[in-house]
């Protein structure tokens, strides 16, 4: 098997990589280093997490490693996000190496990179457009570049940067040594290619062993009202590692991450509304671990490069096959295992099957976790981490502590311990409760119905059968101020009301939605501690106006519902009579 070390790249490098803890080398880059170390150009295609970094980073590091004040490396990335990645492992790679290595991008300030720029880079890595900016200024001389690699180049297509890297390339020496990666070769990569390489090699890498090995892919079918009821599901399910949602629009990300939010799930939204330091603030907190997960747009996703993100969730379908290589290679980087999931409407099913013919993969589906599918994964889970904490962590301070609390020895250990299980899962979101029975109803709407039915949108929630029951629960109505057209579903707004106020189902009655309002039976008292604490509600990321709706009272002072609109034929008859008058 090859080894970093039978590249014969610089001692310094060598040692960089032995230490970041790189032994063998993945596809690319045994196909690639050895080539660009000859000093020939090449076209590199490999997909989306294969390692092409290293690839073309390396060879780069061995041939600058003396350094240099002026530019003599030139790295373009499509995104601001993949080019501080991009320099972020060149200078792991450079550790020991006086080579300066400078990012410069759009979304910051000019003064930092115009300094650093006259301080000395030796190589350059950054964005299009900023690029060309400091070009213009004056401020970038890009005339002793020995070697330029433009990075995910199908990507700088779809993104409309095709005119500026060819003005980039149109400025470089004659000499200098192209490396050009992208996942797929559209006909205009092609024609910069055999414009601007001199006699390339061609390193096609096989990605199929990539894709089948390393990422477990599989679709659900959910149309699109309840797509967002099935994400939380897998969410709730299986918590563990870190997830990328990807929605099509930045105000579908924002909804989503606020909607996830509520519902209690760590996560935040990544889009191009964000300024550069917000949008570094999130990553860097997926890194760290303090945030579980991110909902993004394709383009402010493009270099996220997270060791432990397991999981690509795509809540809206890609709009392509390459766009689909790209996302799901934001997991199961360099080999490690990674699953992604795309939520499929029932008229997107035709397009899963030209993109399977596509990428030459048989996507499995999968069914959504149940009610019971999921109190089951959380029990297990739950019970792991218990057998966990019993058998390797160190537990005498806890037992001191309680041995020094008055009373405890005479409390039952049994109910301590399910006292203190209790405040876990209430800290968590777990209950421990038998699942309540999944509705025949809602789940014969999710497999059956095309999402472009419209039955169920409108259905109000049953109310208890018993007449007394009837009337406690719905006793007054309150009004909300979001209907049918934001997507509003009763199981959104009894979710809401009961996850935010700790209202029991049993506690909600009647939910009648419309167009552009709802309303929602509830107790009197219940209504007015709702009121009294808030008049806002947050519901599928929409902020809620909440007001008391004036309730019509029966002669027993119970509910009597909506008034029924009466039709009096000869009121009818005269009022067609008056319209036709006033017409002529």
């Amino acid at each position: 098997m090859t080894t970093f070390s039978d590249f014969g790249l610089d001692p310094a490098i060598e040692a960089a990589v032995a230490k970041l803890g790189f032994e063998n080398p993945t596809p690319v880059q045994s196909a690639t280093i050895p080539t660009v170390l000859e000093g020939r150009d090449v076209i590199g295609q490999a997909r989306t997490g294969s390692g092409k970094t290293a690839a073309f980073g390396l060879p780069m590091l061995d041939r600058l490693k003396d350094g240099g004040k002026k530019p003599r490396g030139l790295i373009l990335a499509p995104t601001r996000e993949l080019a501080l990645q991009v320099s972020e492992a060149m200078r792991s790679f450079a550790t020991g190496l006086p080579v300066r290595i400078v990012t410069i991008y759009g979304g910051s300030p000019y003064p930092p990179q115009l300094k650093a720029l006259r301080n000395g880079a030796s190589i350059v890595v950054g964005t299009p457009g900023r690029i060309i900016d400091h070009m213009e200024r004056g401020n970038l001389d890009l005339s002793q570049v020995e070697m330029f690699v433009l990075d995910e180049a199908d990507e700088m297509l779809r993104m409309g940067f095709i005119e500026a890297v060819e003005q980039v390339l149109e400025v470089l020496p004659a000499d200098r040594q192209i490396a050009l990666f992208s996942a797929t070769m559209p006909e205009p990569i092609q024609r910069v290619s055999s414009r601007f390489l001199n006699n390339p090699a061609t390193l096609k890498v096989e990605s199929t062993s990539l894709t089948v090995d390393h990422i477990e892919q599989f679709w659900i079918r959910a149309p699109a009202r309840k797509k967002l009821d099935t994400l939380c599901r897998i969410l709730t399910a299986d918590p563990s590692g870190a997830t990328l949602i990807f929605t099509r629009t930045r105000r579908g990300c924002a909804e989503v991450a606020d909607a996830l939010t509520k519902w209690g799930i760590r996560a935040d939204a990544l889009h191009g509304d964000l300024n550069q330091a917000a949008r570094e603030r999130v990553i860097n907190r997926l890194r760290s671990k303090a945030l579980n997960v991110v909902v993004a747009t394709d383009v402010a996703a493009r270099g996220i490069d997270v060791a432990h993100l397991s999981r690509v969730i795509n809540l809206d379908y890609p709009n392509s096959a390459e766009t689909y290589t790209h996302r799901i290679g934001r997991t199961g980087r360099a080999g490690a295992k990674g699953t992604a999931i795309t939520m499929v409407t029932p008229s997107e099913q035709r397009k899963l099957r030209f993109l399977q013919k596509a990428i030459k993969y048989d996507i499995k589906q999968l069914d959504p976790p149940s009610n019971q599918e999921i109190a089951n994964l959380q029990r297990n889970a739950l019970w792991k981490e218990i057998e966990h904490v019993l058998t390797e962590v160190n537990l005498d301070d806890e037992h001191k502590w309680l041995s020094e609390i008055e009373g405890a020895d005479a409390i039952d250990p049994v109910a301590l311990a399910s006292a203190a299980i209790h405040l876990l899962n209430k800290a968590r979101g777990i209950n421990l409760a038998p699942p309540k029975p999944e509705p025949q109803s809602d789940r014969r709407d999710f497999r059956d119905r095309d999402d472009r039915g419209h039955r169920g949108d409108n259905r109000e929630r049953r109310a208890p059968r018993d007449a007394a029951a009837f009337n406690r629960v719905n006793e007054v109505e309150l009004f909300l101020s979001v209907g049918k057209f934001a997507g509003v579903r009763p199981g959104d707004i009894v979710g809401a009301l009961a996850n935010e106020f700790d209202i029991s189902g049993s506690e909600i009655g009647r939910v009648s939605i419309f167009d552009k309002k709802a309303f929602v039976g509830l107790p009197r008292s219940v209504a007015e501690r709702i009121l009294g604490e808030t008049d806002n509600l947050i519901i599928r990321g929409r902020p809620t106006h909440l007001s008391l709706s004036r309730p019509r009272q029966t002669d027993e002072g119970g509910w009597k519902g909506p008034k029924k609109r009466q039709f009096n034929k000869g009121r009818g008859k005269r009022d067609n009579h008056r319209r036709k008058n006033w017409k002529k």
